[in-house]
Protein backbone atom coordinates (compact mmCIF):
# COMPACT_ATOMS: atom_id res chain seq x y z
CA UNK A 1 0.00 0.00 0.00
CA UNK A 2 1.16 3.54 -0.76
CA UNK A 3 0.66 5.65 2.18
CA UNK A 4 0.97 9.76 2.49
CA UNK A 5 2.21 10.96 6.06
CA UNK A 6 0.98 14.44 6.40
CA UNK A 7 2.30 16.04 9.55
CA UNK A 8 3.08 19.91 8.88
CA UNK A 9 4.78 21.08 12.11
CA UNK A 10 5.62 17.66 13.53
CA UNK A 11 8.81 16.71 11.94
CA UNK A 12 10.55 13.19 12.19
CA UNK A 13 13.64 15.32 11.65
CA UNK A 14 12.90 17.55 14.64
CA UNK A 15 14.84 17.63 17.86
CA UNK A 16 12.28 15.85 20.91
CA UNK A 17 11.74 18.50 23.67
CA UNK A 18 11.35 21.57 21.97
CA UNK A 19 8.56 23.97 22.76
CA UNK A 20 6.63 22.00 19.35
CA UNK A 21 8.25 18.82 19.25
CA UNK A 22 7.05 15.93 21.22
CA UNK A 23 4.56 12.73 20.85
CA UNK A 24 3.53 14.05 17.47
CA UNK A 25 6.71 13.72 15.94
CA UNK A 26 7.89 9.97 17.51
CA UNK A 27 4.34 8.94 16.53
CA UNK A 28 4.99 10.14 12.68
CA UNK A 29 8.36 8.70 12.56
CA UNK A 30 7.76 5.45 14.35
CA UNK A 31 4.72 4.48 12.58
CA UNK A 32 6.03 5.05 9.27
CA UNK A 33 9.19 3.20 9.97
CA UNK A 34 6.78 0.03 11.10
CA UNK A 35 4.55 0.41 7.79
CA UNK A 36 7.56 0.16 5.86
CA UNK A 37 8.87 -2.98 7.82
CA UNK A 38 5.19 -4.22 7.34
CA UNK A 39 6.09 -3.52 4.02
CA UNK A 40 4.51 -0.80 2.84
CA UNK A 41 5.65 2.52 0.89
CA UNK A 42 5.51 5.60 2.85
CA UNK A 43 5.79 9.24 2.29
CA UNK A 44 5.81 11.71 5.03
CA UNK A 45 5.47 15.07 3.97
CA UNK A 46 6.31 17.89 6.86
CA UNK A 47 6.90 21.99 6.01
CA UNK A 48 10.17 23.20 5.47
CA UNK A 49 11.40 25.01 8.38
CA UNK A 50 15.25 25.02 6.94
CA UNK A 51 16.69 27.11 3.82
CA UNK A 52 18.78 23.93 3.06
CA UNK A 53 16.40 21.65 3.35
CA UNK A 54 16.79 18.98 0.45
CA UNK A 55 13.85 18.37 -1.82
CA UNK A 56 13.18 14.89 -0.14
CA UNK A 57 15.35 12.62 2.28
CA UNK A 58 15.76 9.04 2.69
CA UNK A 59 15.34 7.91 6.24
CA UNK A 60 16.99 4.97 8.18
CA UNK A 61 13.40 3.45 9.31
CA UNK A 62 12.97 3.12 5.07
CA UNK A 63 10.31 5.94 4.74
CA UNK A 64 10.68 9.52 2.72
CA UNK A 65 10.72 12.83 4.22
CA UNK A 66 9.78 15.84 1.78
CA UNK A 67 10.03 18.97 3.07
CA UNK A 68 7.01 21.11 1.84
CA UNK A 69 7.55 25.04 1.20
CA UNK A 70 5.08 26.40 2.60
CA UNK A 71 6.02 29.92 4.56
CA UNK A 72 9.32 30.89 5.56
CA UNK A 73 12.16 28.57 5.35
CA UNK A 74 12.25 29.16 9.05
CA UNK A 75 11.10 28.00 12.59
CA UNK A 76 7.49 28.90 13.08
CA UNK A 77 5.11 28.15 15.98
CA UNK A 78 2.28 25.65 15.07
CA UNK A 79 -0.43 27.90 16.10
CA UNK A 80 0.79 30.87 13.13
CA UNK A 81 0.72 28.30 10.59
CA UNK A 82 -2.90 28.47 9.27
CA UNK A 83 -1.81 31.45 6.84
CA UNK A 84 0.59 29.12 5.07
CA UNK A 85 -1.68 26.58 4.71
CA UNK A 86 -2.64 27.31 1.21
CA UNK A 87 0.82 26.67 -0.20
CA UNK A 88 0.78 23.70 2.05
CA UNK A 89 -2.38 22.32 0.17
CA UNK A 90 -0.84 22.98 -3.28
CA UNK A 91 2.11 21.17 -3.20
CA UNK A 92 0.03 18.24 -2.00
CA UNK A 93 -2.09 18.14 -4.51
CA UNK A 94 0.57 18.88 -7.61
CA UNK A 95 2.19 15.92 -5.78
CA UNK A 96 -0.89 13.40 -5.42
CA UNK A 97 -2.22 14.47 -8.99
CA UNK A 98 0.80 13.37 -10.42
CA UNK A 99 1.54 10.46 -8.49
CA UNK A 100 -1.68 9.36 -6.02
CA UNK A 101 -0.91 7.36 -2.74
CA UNK A 102 -3.87 4.60 -1.92
CA UNK A 103 -4.43 6.72 1.35
CA UNK A 104 -3.94 10.09 3.29
CA UNK A 105 -2.98 9.47 6.96
CA UNK A 106 -3.23 13.29 8.60
CA UNK A 107 -1.44 14.32 11.89
CA UNK A 108 -3.15 17.03 13.75
CA UNK A 109 -5.70 19.16 12.47
CA UNK A 110 -3.80 21.44 10.24
CA UNK A 111 -2.77 18.36 8.38
CA UNK A 112 -5.91 17.08 7.94
CA UNK A 113 -7.45 20.33 6.64
CA UNK A 114 -4.78 20.52 3.66
CA UNK A 115 -4.49 16.47 3.08
CA UNK A 116 -8.88 16.43 2.53
CA UNK A 117 -8.68 19.62 0.11
CA UNK A 118 -5.52 18.40 -1.79
CA UNK A 119 -6.81 14.56 -1.83
CA UNK A 120 -10.29 15.27 -2.89
CA UNK A 121 -9.21 16.17 -6.46
CA UNK A 122 -7.36 12.53 -6.60
CA UNK A 123 -10.13 10.53 -5.26
CA UNK A 124 -7.85 9.42 -2.23
CA UNK A 125 -9.66 8.65 1.42
CA UNK A 126 -8.08 10.28 4.26
CA UNK A 127 -7.60 8.90 8.01
CA UNK A 128 -7.13 11.51 10.47
CA UNK A 129 -5.38 11.32 13.57
CA UNK A 130 -6.19 14.71 15.67
CA UNK A 131 -3.23 13.85 18.54
CA UNK A 132 -4.96 16.99 20.88
CA UNK A 133 -8.19 18.37 20.48
CA UNK A 134 -8.65 22.49 20.24
CA UNK A 135 -12.04 22.22 22.56
CA UNK A 136 -10.18 20.61 25.11
CA UNK A 137 -6.79 22.86 24.82
CA UNK A 138 -9.60 25.38 25.20
CA UNK A 139 -10.84 23.57 28.56
CA UNK A 140 -7.75 23.66 30.24
CA UNK A 141 -5.57 26.39 29.33
CA UNK A 142 -8.50 29.05 28.68
CA UNK A 143 -7.05 32.76 27.69
CA UNK A 144 -3.72 31.19 27.53
CA UNK A 145 -4.93 28.81 24.27
CA UNK A 146 -2.77 30.70 21.65
CA UNK A 147 -4.65 28.26 19.10
CA UNK A 148 -6.18 30.06 15.91
CA UNK A 149 -9.88 31.01 16.77
CA UNK A 150 -11.08 29.15 13.42
CA UNK A 151 -9.61 25.52 15.27
CA UNK A 152 -11.98 23.85 17.09
CA UNK A 153 -15.09 24.62 14.03
CA UNK A 154 -12.59 23.58 11.66
CA UNK A 155 -11.76 20.19 13.39
CA UNK A 156 -15.48 19.34 13.68
CA UNK A 157 -15.54 19.77 9.89
CA UNK A 158 -12.38 17.25 9.09
CA UNK A 159 -13.68 15.15 11.37
CA UNK A 160 -17.00 14.55 9.70
CA UNK A 161 -15.30 14.30 6.16
CA UNK A 162 -12.78 12.32 7.03
CA UNK A 163 -13.11 8.71 5.75
CA UNK A 164 -12.22 7.92 9.16
CA UNK A 165 -10.46 9.45 12.24
CA UNK A 166 -7.81 7.11 14.04
CA UNK A 167 -8.08 8.54 17.84
CA UNK A 168 -5.03 7.92 20.20
CA UNK A 169 -6.97 6.96 23.26
CA UNK A 170 -10.91 6.62 24.89
CA UNK A 171 -11.08 10.02 26.33
CA UNK A 172 -10.61 11.00 22.52
CA UNK A 173 -13.02 9.06 21.41
CA UNK A 174 -15.57 10.60 23.64
CA UNK A 175 -14.31 14.28 23.50
CA UNK A 176 -15.21 13.58 19.79
CA UNK A 177 -18.67 12.08 19.72
CA UNK A 178 -19.35 15.01 21.44
CA UNK A 179 -18.17 17.10 18.38
CA UNK A 180 -21.15 15.47 16.30
CA UNK A 181 -19.11 12.87 14.79
CA UNK A 182 -20.03 9.14 14.07
CA UNK A 183 -19.18 6.56 16.72
CA UNK A 184 -19.07 4.53 13.75
CA UNK A 185 -16.28 6.41 11.61
CA UNK A 186 -13.57 6.13 14.67
CA UNK A 187 -11.08 3.90 15.87
CA UNK A 188 -9.05 3.71 18.62
CA UNK A 189 -4.98 3.15 17.55
CA UNK A 190 -2.76 4.27 20.47
CA UNK A 191 0.89 5.46 19.97
CA UNK A 192 3.60 2.77 20.67
CA UNK A 193 6.84 2.55 22.11
CA UNK A 194 10.41 1.50 20.94
CA UNK A 195 11.35 -2.16 22.40
CA UNK A 196 14.19 -2.47 20.85
CA UNK A 197 16.16 0.68 22.76
CA UNK A 198 13.24 0.80 26.36
CA UNK A 199 14.30 -2.52 27.63
CA UNK A 200 14.47 -3.70 31.13
CA UNK A 201 18.12 -4.30 30.72
CA UNK A 202 20.75 -1.59 30.32
CA UNK A 203 22.95 0.95 31.77
CA UNK A 204 21.53 3.12 34.51
CA UNK A 205 22.55 6.69 34.95
CA UNK A 206 23.93 7.15 38.61
CA UNK A 207 22.52 9.40 41.17
CA UNK A 208 23.28 11.84 44.17
CA UNK A 209 20.65 11.11 46.32
CA UNK A 210 18.74 7.60 48.24
CA UNK A 211 15.49 8.04 45.87
CA UNK A 212 14.87 9.65 42.41
CA UNK A 213 12.19 10.31 40.86
CA UNK A 214 12.19 11.12 36.59
CA UNK A 215 9.52 13.29 34.70
CA UNK A 216 10.30 13.64 30.72
CA UNK A 217 8.65 16.22 28.50
CA UNK A 218 8.21 19.63 26.67
CA UNK A 219 9.12 22.69 29.10
CA UNK A 220 5.32 23.90 28.57
CA UNK A 221 3.13 24.89 31.66
CA UNK A 222 0.40 22.14 31.12
CA UNK A 223 2.76 19.58 31.77
CA UNK A 224 2.57 20.04 35.19
CA UNK A 225 6.32 19.92 36.58
CA UNK A 226 5.60 22.07 39.10
CA UNK A 227 3.17 19.74 40.60
CA UNK A 228 5.71 17.60 41.00
CA UNK A 229 8.71 19.94 42.24
CA UNK A 230 5.51 20.62 44.81
CA UNK A 231 5.63 16.77 45.96
CA UNK A 232 9.04 17.03 47.05
CA UNK A 233 8.45 19.46 50.20
CA UNK A 234 7.09 15.80 51.83
CA UNK A 235 9.90 13.71 50.22
CA UNK A 236 12.96 14.08 52.26
CA UNK A 237 16.01 12.13 49.97
CA UNK A 238 14.40 12.16 47.25
CA UNK A 239 15.87 13.79 44.17
CA UNK A 240 13.55 14.92 40.84
CA UNK A 241 15.16 14.80 37.38
CA UNK A 242 13.18 16.67 34.41
CA UNK A 243 14.65 16.00 31.09
CA UNK A 244 13.07 18.55 28.27
CA UNK A 245 13.15 22.01 26.68
CA UNK A 246 16.26 22.98 24.98
CA UNK A 247 19.65 21.62 25.15
CA UNK A 248 21.53 22.25 28.31
CA UNK A 249 23.62 25.11 26.84
CA UNK A 250 20.53 26.94 26.21
CA UNK A 251 18.46 26.09 29.31
CA UNK A 252 19.20 28.93 31.25
CA UNK A 253 17.40 31.15 28.78
CA UNK A 254 14.31 29.49 29.04
CA UNK A 255 11.33 31.03 30.28
CA UNK A 256 9.62 28.12 32.03
CA UNK A 257 12.89 26.56 33.12
CA UNK A 258 13.37 29.89 34.79
CA UNK A 259 10.25 29.31 35.81
CA UNK A 260 10.46 25.83 37.64
CA UNK A 261 13.80 26.78 39.12
CA UNK A 262 12.09 29.92 40.62
CA UNK A 263 9.33 27.98 42.12
CA UNK A 264 11.62 24.86 43.65
CA UNK A 265 13.74 27.88 45.29
CA UNK A 266 10.86 29.37 46.90
CA UNK A 267 9.72 26.27 48.05
CA UNK A 268 13.08 25.27 49.73
CA UNK A 269 13.78 22.36 47.51
CA UNK A 270 16.46 23.31 44.64
CA UNK A 271 18.98 21.46 45.77
CA UNK A 272 17.04 18.47 44.87
CA UNK A 273 15.56 19.75 41.55
CA UNK A 274 17.74 19.22 38.28
CA UNK A 275 16.71 20.34 34.88
CA UNK A 276 18.84 18.51 32.01
CA UNK A 277 17.33 19.85 29.10
CA UNK A 278 17.08 18.10 25.67
CA UNK A 279 18.49 14.74 25.72
CA UNK A 280 19.53 12.83 22.73
CA UNK A 281 16.51 10.01 22.75
CA UNK A 282 19.22 7.49 22.83
CA UNK A 283 20.16 8.49 26.48
CA UNK A 284 16.52 8.64 27.23
CA UNK A 285 16.54 4.69 28.30
CA UNK A 286 19.70 5.08 31.08
CA UNK A 287 17.72 8.34 32.59
CA UNK A 288 14.42 6.16 32.95
CA UNK A 289 16.11 3.24 34.33
CA UNK A 290 17.96 5.31 36.64
CA UNK A 291 14.45 6.37 38.37
CA UNK A 292 12.73 4.60 41.22
CA UNK A 293 9.12 6.17 40.25
CA UNK A 294 8.46 8.11 36.80
CA UNK A 295 6.02 11.22 37.53
CA UNK A 296 3.77 12.20 34.66
CA UNK A 297 1.67 15.24 36.21
CA UNK A 298 0.26 16.97 33.36
CA UNK A 299 -2.75 19.00 33.11
CA UNK A 300 -4.13 16.93 30.79
CA UNK A 301 -2.57 14.80 27.94
CA UNK A 302 -3.59 13.40 24.37
CA UNK A 303 -1.97 10.09 24.79
CA UNK A 304 1.40 10.61 26.57
CA UNK A 305 4.64 8.30 25.27
CA UNK A 306 6.91 8.58 28.40
CA UNK A 307 4.47 6.38 30.80
CA UNK A 308 5.07 4.01 27.86
CA UNK A 309 8.89 4.08 27.31
CA UNK A 310 9.21 4.39 31.57
CA UNK A 311 6.66 0.81 31.51
CA UNK A 312 9.25 -0.48 29.20
CA UNK A 313 12.28 -0.11 31.54
CA UNK A 314 10.51 -1.36 34.40
CA UNK A 315 9.76 1.34 36.10
CA UNK A 316 6.62 2.37 37.78
CA UNK A 317 4.57 5.36 36.42
CA UNK A 318 2.47 7.81 39.20
CA UNK A 319 0.61 9.90 36.67
CA UNK A 320 -2.44 12.45 36.10
CA UNK A 321 -5.69 10.63 35.57
CA UNK A 322 -6.10 12.58 32.35
CA UNK A 323 -6.58 11.69 28.48
CA UNK A 324 -4.38 8.77 27.30
CA UNK A 325 -2.70 8.52 30.87
CA UNK A 326 -5.80 6.56 32.26
CA UNK A 327 -5.89 4.01 28.96
CA UNK A 328 -2.09 3.19 29.48
CA UNK A 329 -1.33 3.29 32.78
CA UNK A 330 -3.41 0.91 34.59
CA UNK A 331 -3.93 1.87 38.34
CA UNK A 332 -3.05 -0.45 41.02
CA UNK A 333 -0.71 -2.75 38.11
CA UNK A 334 1.49 -0.55 36.53
CA UNK A 335 1.49 2.62 38.33
CA UNK A 336 -1.00 4.82 40.30
CA UNK A 337 -3.30 7.46 39.22
CA UNK A 338 -3.76 10.26 40.81
CA UNK A 339 -6.24 13.72 40.51
CA UNK A 340 -4.22 16.37 38.39
CA UNK A 341 -2.82 19.26 40.01
CA UNK A 342 -2.64 17.95 43.03
CA UNK A 343 0.73 17.70 44.80
CA UNK A 344 -0.13 15.75 47.86
CA UNK A 345 -1.70 13.20 45.96
CA UNK A 346 1.37 13.12 44.10
CA UNK A 347 3.79 12.92 47.31
CA UNK A 348 1.30 10.35 48.74
CA UNK A 349 1.57 7.76 46.03
CA UNK A 350 5.23 8.59 45.48
CA UNK A 351 6.05 7.98 49.10
CA UNK A 352 3.85 4.65 48.93
CA UNK A 353 6.14 3.30 46.40
CA UNK A 354 9.62 4.18 47.69
CA UNK A 355 8.33 2.57 51.30
CA UNK A 356 7.41 -0.90 49.00
CA UNK A 357 10.99 -2.03 47.09
CA UNK A 358 8.52 -5.12 46.45
CA UNK A 359 5.33 -3.39 44.94
CA UNK A 360 7.13 -1.05 42.90
CA UNK A 361 9.45 -4.00 41.51
CA UNK A 362 5.48 -5.78 41.05
CA UNK A 363 4.03 -2.64 39.05
CA UNK A 364 7.87 -2.44 36.95
CA UNK A 365 7.53 -6.20 35.97
CA UNK A 366 3.31 -5.43 34.76
CA UNK A 367 4.36 -2.49 32.73
CA UNK A 368 7.02 -4.29 30.80
CA UNK A 369 5.15 -6.86 29.98
CA UNK A 370 2.44 -4.20 28.71
CA UNK A 371 4.46 -2.61 26.66
CA UNK A 372 5.39 -5.79 24.82
CA UNK A 373 2.19 -6.87 24.48
CA UNK A 374 -0.09 -3.75 23.61
CA UNK A 375 2.67 -0.95 22.07
CA UNK A 376 5.33 -2.39 20.38
CA UNK A 377 4.75 -0.15 16.89
CA UNK A 378 4.93 -3.20 15.07
CA UNK A 379 1.52 -3.92 16.62
CA UNK A 380 0.29 -0.08 16.20
CA UNK A 381 1.40 -0.45 12.34
CA UNK A 382 -0.39 -3.65 11.91
CA UNK A 383 -3.81 -2.12 13.85
CA UNK A 384 -3.43 1.22 11.82
CA UNK A 385 -3.42 -0.87 8.36
CA UNK A 386 -6.34 -1.88 9.14
CA UNK A 387 -8.02 1.45 9.87
CA UNK A 388 -6.73 2.16 5.94
CA UNK A 389 -8.49 -1.04 4.63
CA UNK A 390 -11.84 -0.25 6.17
CA UNK A 391 -11.10 3.03 4.30
CA UNK A 392 -9.32 2.17 0.63
CA UNK A 393 -11.82 0.49 -0.80
CA UNK A 394 -14.47 2.96 -0.14
CA UNK A 395 -14.62 5.87 -2.63
CA UNK A 396 -12.57 9.36 -0.60
CA UNK A 397 -15.07 10.80 1.70
CA UNK A 398 -16.46 14.24 0.22
CA UNK A 399 -14.60 17.38 1.45
CA UNK A 400 -17.71 19.31 0.73
CA UNK A 401 -18.32 22.29 2.43
CA UNK A 402 -14.12 22.84 3.02
CA UNK A 403 -13.28 25.46 0.28
CA UNK A 404 -10.06 26.81 -0.57
CA UNK A 405 -10.76 30.42 0.97
CA UNK A 406 -11.07 29.18 4.37
CA UNK A 407 -7.29 28.57 4.85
Amino acid sequence: MKISMVSEHASPLAALGEIDAGGQNVHVAELSSGLVRAGHDVTVYTRRDSADAPAQIAMPGGYRVVPVPAGPARYVPRDELLPHLGEFTRFLRQRWEQDPPDVVHAHFWMSGLASLMAARAVGVPVVQTFHALGVVKRRHQGALDTSPAERIGLERLIGRNAARVAATCSDEVFELVRLGLPRSRISVVPCGVDLSRFTTAGPRNTRDHRYRIVAVGRLVPRKGFDVAIAALRTLPEVELVIAGGPDNGRLAGDPEARRLRGYAAELGVQDRVRLVGQLPRGDMPSLLRSADVVVCTPWYEPFGIVPLEAMACGVPVVASAVGGLTDTVVDGVTGVHVPPRRPDAVAAAVRRLLSDAALRDAYGIAGADRARCRYSWDRIASDTTRVYERTVPAPVASAEGIAANEV
